[in-house]
């Protein structure tokens, strides 16, 4: 999208950089990431990044004026509600496919948003690995961090947040077979920053209201619960045996709430409006006249992409039984917008993460996530034999 940084980076461009950091990656992790990442990072010039900016600016003033508590309502069974103080939602992530408009100009548009963290300590780690292994790396104000942040005060920020002034004793991330987990380079890195456990929910046990897990062989108890468990995941794990649920009334704090995940998410797609925001639908609530092929048929609480129908046809949207719980879609087609050294150009989605900042209450951006394919569907997650593609970060022009 800088074609002269473009040009340079991949003429200058050698094997050893990319093997050197994925050696750092063992090095600093002591295993190797567990989806693919790719040779290159992707620059943004500042008219790209002003219109994702204004996109999420967007995005979260509509947030701002929709009844939360009714999607709350509308799509999360009583039975599956937490009973805890919902509070503000920490996180919010902002995905967007980077596709080329009539007029040319490369445009975002958006896919999915998610109240849930992602790999919010990796992803300055690889920013960094980028910047220490590649001597190629184009000279000029180029950022992964936003709203002026440097290294330290990015981690500062995200302990505050997490922590809240807790002990890092009494805060652990939760999430389920955590060692099974493709994301566990990002459990490890938070580790290794806050200093915090990384705890299976299957480790933890209940006393009344209270939760506790083993620390150097002492009983030590929860109290607050940096949460990475995806419910979606829990159904689907056949005799799964714990000793609470998300929805049980507990004497802990939830970083973020588990109904979060529901209420901000593909459910509120329909209601949000905006020219880089696809047109969505309910699927119990689309017009009838609406060109199928056009559209992406996504359930609303899947994640990483299970379970979307990039072809969904009338026979097919006629035998599910609960529509309430699925959107239809207006296709993005992601642009090859990014050269590299093979026959292919690569694509991106770039995912925005926005942290809640309780000084100014309100989410403030702080960095981000991009991913990178050439095949119809982006995920880093399918196994392939491309290059150039896989797991990054945007540095964007100032």
């Amino acid at each position: 999208m800088i074609p002269e940084i473009r040009n340079k980076f991949n003429a200058s461009y050698k094997e050893e950089y990319y093997q050197n950091l994925q050696q750092e990656v063992l090095d600093t992790f002591g295993e190797p990431c567990g989806f693919r990442i790719s040779e290159t990072p992707v620059f943004i010039n500042k008219a790209l990044k002003k219109k994702v900016f204004d996109a999420c600016g967007a995005i979260i003033e509509q947030l701002e004026t929709i009844d939360l508590e009714a999607i709350r309502e509308q799509f999360i069974p009583k039975g599956l509600q937490c009973p805890a103080p919902l509070g503000k939602p920490h996180f919010l992530a902002i995905d967007f496919g980077l596709c080329t408009a009539e007029n040319g100009e490369v445009v975002p548009q958006l896919i999915e948003l998610q109240a849930f963290p992602s790999l919010f300590f990796y992803q300055p780690f690889l920013g960094n690995a980028y910047l220490k292994n590649y001597p190629n790396f184009p000279k000029g104000d180029f950022h992964y961090f936003f709203s002026n942040l440097n290294e330290d005060q990015y981690i500062e920020e995200l302990k505050k947040l997490i922590l809240d002034g807790h002990p890092k004793e009494e805060v652990i991330l939760m999430e389920i077979f955590p060692e099974k987990q493709k994301t566990s380079i990002d459990f490890k890195a938070t580790e290794q920053a806050l200093g915090i456990a990384t705890v299976c929910m299957t480790k933890i046990t209940k006393e009344g209201k209270q939760l506790f897990y083993t620390k150097n062989g002492q009983k030590t108890r929860i109290k607050r619960i940096y949460n990475r468990v995806i419910v979606d995941e829990l159904k689907n794990i056949p005799e799964l045996k714990t000793q609470f649920q998300l929805t049980d009334d507990l004497d802990v704090e939830w970083v973020t709430h588990p109904d979060w995940f529901f209420m901000i998410s593909k459910c509120i797609l329909p209601l949000l409006k905006h020219d880089f925001i696809p047109k969505s639908y309910y699927l119990n609530d689309f017009p009838q006249d609406l060109v199928l092929e056009d559209y992406v048929l996504k359930p609303l609480f899947s994640f990483a992409g299970k379970g979307i129908n990039l072809h969904p046809d009338l026979e097919t949207i006629n035998a599910i039984t609960d529509k309430e719980n699925y959107i239809l879609q207006k296709k993005v087609e992601y642009a090859p917008l990014i050269k590299t050294n093979t026959e292919k150009n690569s694509k991106v989605e770039l995912r925005m993460l926005y942290i809640w900042d309780k000084e100014q209450d309100k989410l403030k951006p702080v960095v981000n996530l991009t991913r990178m394919s050439k095949g119809e569907l982006i995920n880093v997650s399918y196994l392939t034999q491309d290059t150039w593609i896989g797991s990054s970060i945007s540095f964007f022009q100032e």
